[in-house]
């Protein structure tokens, strides 16, 4: 099955639904700052002076798309009949968004890019490279990157590098750390690299089914960012594991041991945290310094959630790690008062441990209220994104804090992908916060997120079963045209029309 676009004029056409409007109604004042604050669109010219090198290259802007629909998990555990409780407070999940029978990953990965380019007054000609990360696959062949260049097709330019990238929830983060490699490369031409992550979480009935979502991030990543990664501090971990794989080809569905994810989830945090602490203990060294890396060294920490319980006991396994690597620590006061007992355990020998697990979420729950739980408002609201869940966490903790708040920290980032593909990274934050910079601008242009869930359209747990059967029996059909309404999308939003064969 081939799916194309209108503008290509084939087979598959994908149109942007317009209400009343071509554009979303975003705030005035969040237009009149974009107008004021628009990128430049000029390349930067590198070739006079062979000892420029990019600084702070990092993310300059972000937009996020989430469906225009949930279910409430509360009424979801009155459907399928389990305990009250076990979503919302088991899962620490409050909503779960899912696509209309009108939505693929292309849709979902369309909108959100135009809207990136067009709130931040872009130019198409100003990006030379285009990353997708991404485990919705719906043609084994065509890259989701090559539709999403029908969107340069009036600018011209097609001279534009990157490819998707697939590994579970990971792609996302592979393309990220693609695009920033590239600006500070010999092969960087001055322009913009777009990253974008686009993923939908759909499972069978059953217990994972509440652990499902969707969505899609925007990245802008250049030179001179409000949010730079850090040189030389990515902790990474890979394995061969079978935690979370999909090996029917003709069905969305994945195949889930939950607890080895679980397991391998905690074993690639620590041993990603493991590999950060070194490198930047190394960096510190070199620079005079000589105390060790905790936990209290990042100002905000925020994981790719595939539920929002999970973090918090992985803020939990952060501060385990911290304390059996103190070479003294205080288990008399303070944040490790009472974990004496915990002194001779090994972290291999503690995945499945509740004590161990229990005493320390409790211990970091202070923590965890200040550092992470700001950035878990998507995520608890629209559920798990996949490749750009993390990002999302970003978008959240940027929608929730003032520039002020945010200005000079560091940002840690936990990344997972089951399979399993995992890094701990860091942003530092820039200290310019004045009205107008590239910080506030980033900031304000993410602070109607709230508004924006709030907006959207509950639907009742027998309705969404209903949508989820009919997606399950259609999603890989040809010759195919989507059921329902389009009447409750968001405006801007691209849609499937027809599916079609050659």
């Amino acid at each position: 099955m081939f799916r194309f676009f209108s503008r290509s004029k084939r087979y598959l056409q994908v149109k942007r639904v317009l209400q009343r409007q071509e554009q979303p109604s975003w705030p005035a004042h969040h237009v009149a700052a974009a107008q004021k604050g628009s990128f430049s669109t000029i390349p930067m010219d590198r070739s006079s002076r062979s000892d420029l090198w990019p600084k702070d290259v990092g993310i300059q802007a972000l937009e996020v798309y989430f469906p225009s629909q949930y279910v409430e998990q509360v009424e979801l555990e009155k459907y399928d009949g389990v305990e009250a409780g076990k979503y919302t407070q088991g899962l620490g999940q409050r909503q779960m968004g899912f696509c209309s029978a009108h939505e693929d990953i292309n849709s979902l990965c369309l909108t959100v890019v135009q809207r990136l380019v067009e709130r931040s007054h872009l130019s198409w000609d100003s990006i030379g490279r285009l990353e997708v990360g991404t485990e919705t696959i719906i043609d084994k062949s065509k890259a989701v990157k090559t539709v999403l260049m029908q969107l340069f097709q009036d600018s011209g330019n097609t001279d534009v590098e990157g490819i998707d990238t697939t590994n579970a929830c990971y792609g996302g983060t592979a393309s990220l750390f693609n695009a920033a490699d590239w600006v500070e490369s010999s092969s960087w031409d001055g322009r913009y690299a777009l990253v974008v992550c686009g993923d939908i979480a759909v499972y069978a009935t059953g217990n994972a089914r509440p652990t499902g979502g969707a969505g899609a991030v925007a990245m802008l990543v250049g030179p001179n960012a409000p949010l730079a990664l850090e040189r030389g501090l990515r902790g990474t971990h890979m394995e061969n594991a079978y935690d979370f794989y999909k090996p029917d080809l003709a069905s969305e569905y994945p195949v889930v041991d939950g607890k080895l994810s679980i397991q391998c989830y905690f074993r690639a945090l620590d041993q990603c945290y493991a590999v950060y602490r070194k490198k930047i203990q190394s960096q510190w060294q070199k620079e005079g310094i000589t105390k060790p890396f905790t936990m209290e060294d990042f100002q905000f920490i925020i994981f790719h959630t595939p539920f929002c319980k999970l973090v918090q006991k992985s803020v939990g396994r952060l501060l385990l790690n911290d304390f059996l690597a103190a070479p003294k620590p205080d288990t008399e006061s303070g944040i490790y008062k009472g974990l004496q007992s915990f002194r001779g355990k090994k972290l291999e020998d503690t995945y499945s441990d509740k004590d161990v697990e229990k005493a320390f979420q409790k211990a970091s729950l202070e923590i965890f209220s200040q550092k992470t739980k700001p950035s878990l408002l998507l995520s608890s609201r629209n559920g798990n994104m996949y490749t750009p869940s993390v990002y999302g966490c970003l978008a959240s903790l940027l929608a929730q804090c003032s520039a002020q708040q945010l200005a000079g920290s560091r940002i840690g980032a936990f990344s997972y992908g089951s399979g399993l593909a995992a890094s701990l990274f860091s942003l530092r934050v820039s200290q310019d916060a004045a009205p107008g910079s590239s910080l506030d601008k980033l900031v304000s242009s993410l602070s109607d997120l709230q508004t924006r869930l709030d907006s959207r359209k509950c639907i009742p747990p027998e309705e969404f079963a209903q949508i989820m059967k009919l997606r399950e029996d259609t999603h890989h059909l040809a010759n195919h045209t989507p059921h329902g309404s389009k009447d409750n999308l968001f405006p801007g939003t691209w849609t499937v029309q027809i599916c079609a064969t050659l």
